[in-house]
């Protein structure tokens, strides 16, 4: 997805994270109308973050681990710089995402999966687990595949696929995570009957599928957004629950 235009004004933004995601948002930016100002690992933000930091970004995006997103989050926020947050396995923590919002009056969004064919997916579960309630026979079941360094299981969008099938079916699911190889990401639902099956699944080829979708949702925030804890559906312009 191609967000920018020839005659856009680059935003500025930072990258805090610079792992494969980081690097993958790094070569794509210029090309969906973004300039990378600044760019921290880990190494850069042993003391902290500091506005200097910053080189004044407009936005930043933010793809670390779940034991230091939140931390990274909290003290972008207090330097008044709007973020997107990439990271996942942290979401047990939102309410705490939602109370820096709220102090800091500065605006965040968070996503579990930026890619825009996934917002499609999890919208075809809901209408899925609808339609499936009122059948019987079925046993619905869900499978997240991603390479062997993602350090959380289940994965972030998973777990949201699992919520939009329970909500739908009124009934748990059940989750299934495989960590192998160099998977960007593989999301299939089941549901099987005695005699017969039906699965769909989503198959992201390449993590530019995610970086295009984080950098789309960083030029949407930072047209000056009023505070409050944003997610892809806002940016979709389909907003009412969480994605």
């Amino acid at each position: 997805m191609n967000t920018a235009t020839a005659s856009a004004r680059p935003i500025r933004i930072a990258l805090v994270g610079m792992g494969r995601m980081g690097r993958a948002l790094d070569l794509l930016a210029s090309e969906r109308g973004c300039d990378v100002v600044a760019r921290l690992d880990a190494a850069e933000m042993s003391s902290g973050i500091h506005t200097g930091d910053l080189k004044d970004a407009q936005v930043a995006i933010e793809f670390s681990t779940p034991e230091t997103a939140l931390g990274n989050v909290e003290q972008l926020l207090r330097l008044g710089c709007p973020v997107v947050v990439g990271t996942t396995g942290w979401v047990a923590e939102l309410p705490r995402l939602e109370a820096a919002v709220t102090a800091t009056s500065t605006a965040a969004l968070w996503s579990p999966n930026f890619s825009i064919g996934v917002q499609l997916f999890l919208a075809i579960a809901e209408d899925v687990a609808k339609r499936a309630r009122a059948v019987q026979g079925f046993e619905t079941h869900v499978v997240e595949t991603h390479h062997s360094a993602k350090k959380d299981a289940p994965s972030g969008t998973g777990i949201a696929i699992v919520e939009r099938l329970e909500a739908g079916l009124g009934h748990p699911v059940a989750i299934s995570s495989v960590r192998v190889g160099s998977v960007p990401g593989t999301h299939e639902i089941i549901l099987d009957g005695a005699f017969e099956q039906i699965s769909l699944s989503h198959t992201a080829r390449d993590r530019r599928v995610f970086a295009d979708g984080a950098l789309a949702a960083a030029r949407w925030l930072a047209a000056g957004r009023a505070p409050a804890v944003y997610t892809m559906r806002d940016v979709l312009g389909t907003s009412s629950a969480t994605s």
